[in-house]
């Protein structure tokens, strides 16, 4: 099929994008930046915007720089971005780990970090980093800027708390300290598929203990999101397979899993145990 007929908008700047916005939101007007998501379902009328605001064409949109303690992500910048580190340290290492994982080289060419945000798919692993690593979203509209984080953004399936007239132009990711391990893992059917459950672990360490644990959990609930019980059993114990196993057993007790035609609650929480003891492992070196 194609997509229903839709008028496309250029705007050039960021204060064109609102005004469009504006305008046309309440028409069923939609953002479009990589289009790997929206492009699809258009073309199986799953959707049907009026009007698309194609922001490919606002300067510095596309800019990935450290502000501060944390990295700026504009809307514009792409997965591929990611493919090498975008600064040095565990941050920059950790995103190109990550970008690794997601679809193929194609979408990870076009689709955008803050458009997998803003589609919500709980199988993303930038909702998931985001999530685990206490992400801060710029929101703009005519009404001005507002800042959320992630926790807070992340509302469901496919659900944010953007508002109609709203689009996410940045997305700020907190540098993290350069003793920092992380490790990452998802499984999927085949290469490339959307992951059905997928962790990410960081944490440092003093005197041989865990501290500062993040666990997050995404694929496997209605958006991705850090499990406290998880942290609980790492922090303040020495790294072991035991405590590894628990870590997993505590995840999988705290979600409220999805269940489709392919997978039962159960079988879900058995993927958690699993990819949440294996990003452990692959934390350690």
């Amino acid at each position: 099929m194609k997509p229903a007929p839709f008028t496309r908008h250029v705007p050039k700047t960021v204060d064109e994008v609102v005004i469009a916005l504006a305008e046309y939101a309440p028409l069923d007007g939609r953002i479009l930046a990589g289009g790997q998501s929206l492009v699809p379902i258009m073309a199986f009328r799953m959707a049907r915007p009026t009007h698309l605001i194609d922001i490919n064409e606002v300067d510095g949109l596309d800019r990935i720089a450290i502000d501060g303690d944390y990295l700026s992500i504009g809307a514009r910048a792409r997965h591929g971005a990611f493919h090498r580190p975008v600064i040095d340290g565990v941050l920059g290492h950790l995103l190109a780990f990550v970008a690794s994982h997601i679809a193929h080289y194609p979408i990870r060419m076009r689709g955008t970090f803050c458009g997998s945000l803003a589609h919500a798919d709980p199988s993303s692993e930038w909702c998931l980093v985001a999530a685990t690593l206490g992400a801060s979203l710029v929101l703009k509209s005519v009404r001005g800027e507002r800042i959320v984080v992630a926790e807070d953004f992340l509302e469901g399936i496919m659900s944010t708390c953007l508002a109609e007239d709203e689009f996410l132009a940045e997305v700020r990711l907190p540098l993290l300290p350069a003793d920092t391990k992380f490790g990452f893992y998802e499984f999927s059917r085949r290469a490339g598929d959307f992951a059905m459950a997928a962790a990410l672990v960081t944490y440092r360490m003093v005197d041989g203990v865990i501290v500062d644990a993040r666990v997050g959990i995404g694929g496997a609930e209605d958006r991705a999101r850090r499990i406290g019980e998880a942290e609980a059993v790492l922090n303040g114990q020495a790294p072991s397979p035991d405590l590894f196993v628990a870590a997993g057993e505590a995840a999988a007790a705290a979600i409220e899993p999805l269940e489709d035609i392919q997978t039962t609650a159960e079988y879900r929480r058995d993927l958690v145990r699993a990819v949440t003891r294996r990003a452990l492992e692959r934390s350690l070196p």
